[in-house]
């Protein structure tokens, strides 16, 4: 995930030498997203069957290879291709990554608990050294991939020594079939936390696609850190609050994520209208903690009426979602923006946001009295 948003900053430096439009910067972006959920839902499951290591080791030659694309890249065509493989290394990883962690999961929710923190981390730290790289180092778009192409290769040696935990059995090809869906005793949990996962990934995908144009653009800011450091304040305290609120119970957790993510996007809107980039900041901030937040009481609401044997095909599902609210909302974004301006397309970005998780808020209570209510028939 660090080497994910890597590439984030760099969007307005491509497009200042390349010269394309705003839609063009969200595509780079989506067709990243697109390849990554392509490969978690038809991979996702695939190192059960092969191994752990065999399928990381495919994920770090790709995500190698990519980095590789990165530092030969001048014209957006090598951008597509360096996303797409990106994507799918990114995709194969997430997939046995999360496996990993369940199988080492030693209390309950503790995976749910990673799943949800560490990719908004590793996004997070991604984005900021990328910016600090580009603001301060020689070379921006071509430092940073070199460095983590030097990383890649190292951790692929460290992973020649690692013992594998699963042993190789048959059903290769039946794996690789997408597995989705939602069992019958969680489908009004998913409905219930739906608008909370769009709400979330939609924002990250705007600050992930066009966030530094909106700051150059629309707030004046042209330091180059910049653009790095409003993904880092979203995403970061976005994971610091999944670790905070660890301990919350899930509902509680997407009512108040809700809340801060309405009231954080509200501020940003105001930021984008005075304009005031110390407001922006802020809202970011508080948005931050809406997101992570949210995030993981969706995910633990969702995954907990789940039985073991469809737990994976829910939560490929779950990953569906957000995925899809990652990448086609700021697709969306980028076209609006290419013909009406940043500055219009974000407000009506952000009132929909704002519309979504003040939905989930709503939807969440009625859900909680519901099913208390129940409880106490039974009783």
């Amino acid at each position: 995930m660090f080497a994910a948003s890597a590439p984030s900053p760099l969007y307005v430096v491509y497009q200042g030498l390349w010269g394309f439009s705003p839609a063009t910067l969200t595509a780079v972006f989506a067709v990243y997203v697109l390849a990554l959920l392509a490969m978690l839902v038809s991979a996702g499951g695939l190192s059960d069957f092969v191994g752990r290591k065999p399928v990381l080791a495919a994920a770090i030659a790709v995500e190698a290879a990519s980095m590789l694309l990165f530092l030969l890249a001048d014209g957006v065509g090598w951008l597509y291709a360096a996303r797409i493989l990106q994507g799918v290394g990114t995709g194969l990883a997430t997939g046995t990554i999360s496996a990993s962690l369940i199988d080492l999961e030693r209390r309950p929710g503790f995976g749910a608990l990673v799943n949800s923190a560490v990719p908004t981390a590793g996004l997070a730290a991604g984005a900021l050294g990328t910016g600090l790289l580009v603001q301060y180092a020689p070379a921006p778009t071509r430092l940073v991939y070199a460095l983590l192409l030097v990383a890649f290769v190292l951790t692929g040696l460290a992973l020649a020594v690692m013992p594998e935990p699963v042993r190789r059995r048959p059903g290769v090809l039946r794996s690789l079939l997408p597995e989705l869906g939602v069992p019958k005793r969680a489908r009004l949990a998913f409905a219930v936390v739906l608008p909370s996962l769009m709400a979330t990934w939609s924002l990250g995908g705007l600050y992930l696609s066009l966030g530094r144009s909106l700051v150059v653009e629309v707030l004046g800011v042209t330091a180059p850190i910049a653009g790095g450091l409003v993904i880092f304040l979203l995403m970061g305290t976005g994971s610091a609050a999944s670790m905070l609120l660890r301990g919350r119970d899930s509902r509680t957790a997407i009512v108040a994520g809700g809340l801060f993510l309405a009231g954080g996007v509200g501020l940003l809107l105001l930021a984008l209208t005075l304009p005031s980039p110390a407001l922006f900041f802020a809202g970011t901030v508080v948005s931050g903690f809406g997101f992570g937040t949210s995030f993981l009481g969706a995910f633990r609401t969702a995954t907990g009426l789940a039985e073991p044997g469809s737990r994976a095909a829910l939560v490929a599902t779950l990953y569906t979602a957000s995925y899809l609210s990652f990448s086609l909302p700021s697709l969306a974004a980028g076209l609006a923006a290419t013909n009406l301006g940043l500055h219009p397309t974000a407000t009506g970005y952000g009132l929909v946001v704002i519309a979504l998780a003040l939905t989930a808020v709503v939807a969440t209570v009625r859900f909680a009295r519901k099913t208390r209510d129940r409880t106490g028939e039974s009783g």
